[in-house]
C-alpha cells in the first residue's frame, strides 16, 4: 500500500518545494524544512482546501437573517424522536442497541473517510468497490450528497471563520453547531462555492449517480434498512427500530459531526498554529472517529489521519489503513514528523511541550 509522505529530505516521495529556514535554540542551530502548502496542494491537483488570505469581508451591515423554517420545524421534530428514543433503550434488546451502533460508525465512516478525507481533501485513493461503500454510507448519513457537502467543506476551509465560511465559528457556538442549516446562506458563501474547482467531483461517476438519486437513497439507508433489520430478524418491535437504530442513531452521529465545527472551534490548544481558530480536542476526536484534531488539521489538511498520532482516538484513520491493507485504498498523504515538530516550534502556542 502506497503513501506520500511531505518529509524534509528531498526523495521520490517528497511533494513541491521545500522551503529551509533555521530556528534557534540556546546556543543550537537547527536546520527544520519546512512544507510549502500550494505545492503539496499541487500535487493532490488543487488548492481549493487551503485558507486565502487575500479574502476580505464586504463593509457595511450584514444582510439579515432570513430562517428555514422547514430546517427548522425537521430539526425540531428529530431531536424529540431522539429524546423518545433515549427513553425507549431500556426496553431495545441489545442486538437492537449494537446494530444502532454499527449504523452509527459505518453512516459516519461515509462523512469521515469518504465526503471528508477522500472527495473533500483527496489526502488518499480509493478503489471502484471502496467508493461504493463509502457513497452508500454517506447515504446513511444524511448529511447532504457529496458534491455539496465537498463543496461547502472547501469553502470552509478556504475562507474559515469569515463571512463566506457556511458554519463560521465566529458567529457562535450554537450557529457553527446547528444554526447555519436553519438559516440562508450568507452570499458570499454561494459566492464563492460557485468559484471552487470541483470538476474532480463532476468527474466521479459514483459520486454524480448518488446525486442523481440521494433522496430515495436517504429514504432507503438512512431510515428504512436501519428500521427493518431489527423487526425483521430478531423481532423488534417496530416502535423501538425506528426510534433507536434510525432516528436516535441519526441524531447522535449529526450532533458528533456539528461538534467538530462548533466544539473543534472554541475549545482546546492549538499546538500547530495559534493564528487559528480551531483547536485539538479529544472529546470530539472520540465521537467523530479521529476528527477533532482540528488545529491539526487545518494546518495540515492534505493529511489523510488528520492527526499526528496515527489510531489514536481515530477510528476513521484504522479504517483508511485496513482498506489500504486489503489493496482497496492507496497513496496516503502523510506529513514528516520534521515538519510537524518544525511547523509547531514556529507557529504553535507551545502546548506540545507539555503534552
Amino acid at each position: 500500500c502506497l503513501s506520500k509522505e511531505f518529509s524534509s529530505a528531498p526523495s521520490t516521495t517528497t511533494v513541491g518545494t521545500i522551503t529551509s529556514r533555521v530556528t534557534r535554540n540556546g546556543n543550537a542551530a537547527m536546520e527544520k524544512n519546512l512544507l510549502n502548502h500550494e505545492d503539496s496542494a499541487g500535487d493532490r491537483g488543487m488548492v481549493d482546501d487551503l485558507f486565502d488570505e487575500t479574502y476580505r469581508e464586504k463593509e457595511g451591515p450584514k444582510p439579515p437573517l432570513r430562517y428555514v423554517w422547514r430546517n427548522i420545524i425537521l430539526m425540531s421534530l428529530l431531536h424529540l424522536g431522539a429524546i423518545f428514543g433515549v427513553m425507549l433503550i431500556p426496553s431495545a434488546k441489545i442486538q437492537t442497541l449494537a446494530w444502532a451502533v454499527l449504523c452509527f460508525v459505518v453512516s459516519a465512516l461515509g462523512i469521515t473517510a469518504g465526503s471528508h478525507r477522500l472527495w473533500s481533501h483527496r489526502s488518499y485513493k480509493a478503489t471502484l468497490p471502496l467508493r461504493i461503500f463509502l457513497t452508500i454510507a454517506n447515504s446513511m448519513a444524511f448529511q447532504n450528497d457529496i458534491y455539496e457537502w465537498v463543496r461547502d467543506h472547501r469553502v470552509h476551509h478556504k475562507f474559515s471563520e469569515t463571512d463566506a465560511d457556511p458554519h463560521n465559528a465566529m458567529r457562535g457556538f450554537f450557529f457553527s453547531h446547528i444554526g447555519w442549516l436553519l438559516v440562508r446562506k450568507h452570499p458570499d458563501v454561494i459566492e464563492k462555492g460557485q468559484k471552487l474547482d470541483l470538476s474532480d467531483i463532476k468527474a466521479d461517476k459514483v459520486v454524480m449517480f448518488q446525486r442523481r438519486y440521494y433522496k430515495p437513497s436517504v429514504v432507503l439507508l438512512c431510515f428504512t434498512l436501519p428500521t427493518l433489520v431489527p423487526w425483521y430478524f430478531w423481532d423488534e418491535s417496530i416502535i423501538i427500530s425506528f426510534f433507536i437504530p434510525a432516528i436516535l442513531r441519526y441524531a447522535v452521529a449529526l450532533n458528533a459531526a456539528w461538534l467538530v465545527n462548533s466544539a473543534a472551534h472554541m475549545f482546546g490548544n492549538r499546538p500547530y498554529d495559534q493564528h487559528i481558530n480551531p483547536r485539538e480536542n479529544p472529546l470530539v476526536s472520540l465521537g467523530a472517529l479521529g476528527e477533532g484534531f482540528h488545529n491539526y488539521h487545518h494546518t495540515f489538511p492534505y493529511d489523510y489521519s488528520t492527526s499526528e498520532f496515527g489510531w489514536r482516538f481515530n477510528l476513521t484513520t484504522a479504517f483508511i489503513d485496513l482498506m489500504c491493507f486489503l489493496g482497496l485504498a492507496s497513496d496516503r498523504k502523510k506529513v514528516s514528523k520534521e515538519v510537524i515538530l518544525a511547523r509547531k516550534m514556529r507557529t504553535g502556542d507551545g502546548s506540545h511541550k507539555s503534552g
